[in-house]
Parts: structure tokens; C-alpha cells; sequence
């Protein structure tokens, strides 16, 4: 029998709210302190299987979540598709050369990059149970593309908004081959094990609703096409971080199988707007869970029974930060847990 995660993803209301959250594997545990401080660097720890694994399932040990999200990073696409990929210490990623700057052709891909993912994904799913499902994931290609473009992450995606009214050709040649990418990387995770897929588009919401439909909807579709035609039974969840009025155009022109909402958005509103019956995923504002528990619970209640008429999982609005109290995560599961819909 599949667990909870898999038959909301798949359209069925539960009794119980599935839970699982945005960069559970990560930070704010000590125990992922204690490996990273063994094993080096984030990219060390990303390529070594046997650690990602391990990190992966830190998160389903402590708190028994339904989903285990690959502990991975959107960018090891560009890394794939041969940039040079480094994580430096206060600076966050930094990709090179930019594409701001160099043609995509003077790339060399290294496919080869995605088989230690692939052995991290068939890892966990051999050490879970059925109750828990495998989430695999890639990043969107418009924010993927941000990176590539500019090198490093940024407050507004000034170089990349730019370049897609200036030079539109050369940025759909970036976008397609992500997508094509994406698609192999994702069908990649899927025969390893992974049960489910979220496509992250964090930077979705910087771009005026042209754009949106150009470089967030339509890459989007063409990846979920791309993957329903090699696993039509593999949910897809799409993740348009900042989309506001535009998330209901998202759920019915992109094909994915479920949408998560974040913070920013009024869950009675998505209700409203969103396709019937179509599984929801969210939407707890992670700022949230610096509070108190009992703030923590009256938030998480009123979330779950504003959609409680259609399936429904649980998650932040996006990652949980790295200094949330673990106290605060253990109320929001006990909060989740004893919530009857």
C-alpha cells in the first residue's frame, strides 16, 4: 500500500494530513551539523551517496514525516550541463562562466554528475518504509537559469530579466537545454526510486505575466509532457514560488498533479481559483516556527481546515530555516498529527 504522501499526490483525501517539509534534511539539525562537520563541504556532501543518504533519512527518523526529500541542490543541473559549481562560505553558490557573458555551446556537459544522485535516491528508498514515499526533485528552468545566467543568486534576477527581453533567442537555447535536462535528471530519480517529483521555480515571481508565461508555464509544461510520457503514473508537484494571480493559469496550463502555495498566499483564496479536486501542498509561513507552539498549532489548524475539501499535504510556504527551534518542528507534527479533517 503506498503511504499518505503518495495517495494525496494522486488525488485521494486521507484521514490523516500528510506532512513533510521544505529543507527538513539540513541545518537546523544537529545531526546534520555533526556530518557536515565530518565530511567538508555542501557539494562533498551532496556527492558522497552514502552521506546523502544519511541526511536524507535524519529528518524521517527524528520526526516521522511521510516524505523524504532528496537531500540534493537544483544547480547540480547546471554542474551537469558544465559549469563549474562552487558553494563558498557566506557567499552561497557560485556558477561559472556565466552565461551573461559566454555562449551556452562553450559548455561541455558531464552527465555523469547525476549518477551519484541517482545511487542517493535508490539508497533511501531501499532504508524506507512504504508508509514513507521518495521525493525526488529539479529545479524549474527559469530559476535554474537565473544562476546560470548571473552565476550566483540575486535580490531582483536583474542580469537574467534583462537578457530574456534583450537577447530571447540566446535565452531559449539556456531554457531548452535545461528542460531537456530536466527531464533525463527527473526520469533519472524516478527509476531509482523516487515516487513523486517537485519542480522548485523560486524566482518565478520576478517576472511580469508575459514573461511568466513564457519562461515559468511553457518550460514548465514541456518538462511535465516530457515526464508523463516516460512515468504518466509519477506525480508532479509545481512549486511557483511568488506567482500570486498568476498561480491559477500555473495549475491549468503546466499538467502538473499537485501545486505548492507559498507563504504569501491566501489558502482560502488558492481554494477558490485552483482546479477542483486538484491536491495542494503547504503553505505555513517558516518564520512561523520561531514563534511559540501555540502560534505554530492555531496557523497549522487554520490551514488544514481551510482545505479541508480537497486533498491536501502539509509543508511550509518554503525551507525551514536554519536556527528553527527543534522544539517548534515537534509541536507542528504533533500539531498535524492530531488534526482531524
Amino acid at each position: 500500500m503506498p503511504g499518505i504522501l503518495l495517495e494525496t499526490m494522486r488525488g485521494q483525501r486521507t484521514e490523516e494530513t500528510p506532512l513533510w517539509l521544505m529543507r527538513q534534511a539540513g541545518r537546523y539539525l544537529p545531526e546534520y551539523r555533526a556530518l557536515r562537520a565530518e565530511k567538508g563541504g555542501f557539494l562533498d556532501l551532496v556527492y558522497d551517496s552514502d552521506a546523502a543518504c544519511e541526511v536524507t533519512l535524519q529528518p524521517i527518523r527524528r520526526f516521522g514525516f511521510d516524505g523524504a526529500i532528496l537531500f540534493s541542490d537544483i544547480l547540480i543541473v547546471p554542474h551537469a550541463l558544465g559549469q563549474k559549481l562552487e558553494f563558498l562560505a557566506g557567499e552561497g553558490p557560485k556558477l561559472s562562466p556565466t552565461l551573461v557573458d559566454h555562449a551556452l555551446s562553450s559548455l561541455e556537459a558531464v552527465p555523469e554528475r547525476f549518477d551519484a544522485i541517482y545511487r542517493t535516491v535508490a539508497k533511501v528508498s531501499a532504508a524506507l518504509g512504504p508508509e514513507t514515499t521518495m521525493l525526488g526533485f529539479a529545479g524549474s528552468p527559469w530559476t535554474v537559469a537565473t544562476y546560470m545566467v548571473a552565476g550566483e543568486g540575486s535580490r531582483d534576477q536583474h542580469a537574467t530579466r534583462e537578457m530574456a527581453y534583450r537577447d530571447p533567442v540566446a535565452m531559449q537555447e539556456i531554457v531548452d537545454a535545461i528542460i531537456e535536462s530536466s527531464v533525463g535528471y527527473l526520469s533519472g530519480q524516478i527509476k531509482a526510486g523516487a515516487e513523486a517529483v517537485q519542480l522548485f521555480d523560486s524566482w518565478a515571481g520576478s517576472l511580469a505575466p508575459d514573461q511568466f508565461e513564457k519562461w515559468v508555464i511553457a518550460p514548465n509544461a514541456r518538462i511535465v509532457e516530457g515526464l508523463k510520457a516516460l512515468h504518466p503514473d509519477t506525480p508532479i508537484i509545481g512549486f511557483p514560488k511568488g506567482s500570486g494571480e498568476k498561480l491559477a493559469d500555473y495549475a491549468r496550463e503546466t499538467g502538473v498533479d499537485a501545486i505548492g502555495l507559498d507563504e504569501t498566499v491566501d489558502p482560502a483564496w488558492a481554494d477558490t481559483v485552483l482546479p477542483a479536486g486538484m491536491p495542494v501542498q503547504g503553505n505555513l509561513d517558516p518564520l512561523i516556527l520561531m514563534s511559540t507552539p501555540e502560534a505554530i498549532t492555531a496557523r497549522a489548524v487554520t490551514i488544514m481546515e481551510t482545505l479541508r475539501e480537497r486533498p491536501h499535504v502539509f509543508n511550509l510556504g518554503h525551507g525551514i530555516g536554519q536556527f528553527t527551534p527543534i522544539e517548534n518542528v515537534e509541536a507542528l507534527v504533533a500539531a498535524v498529527r492530531g488534526w482531524r479533517g
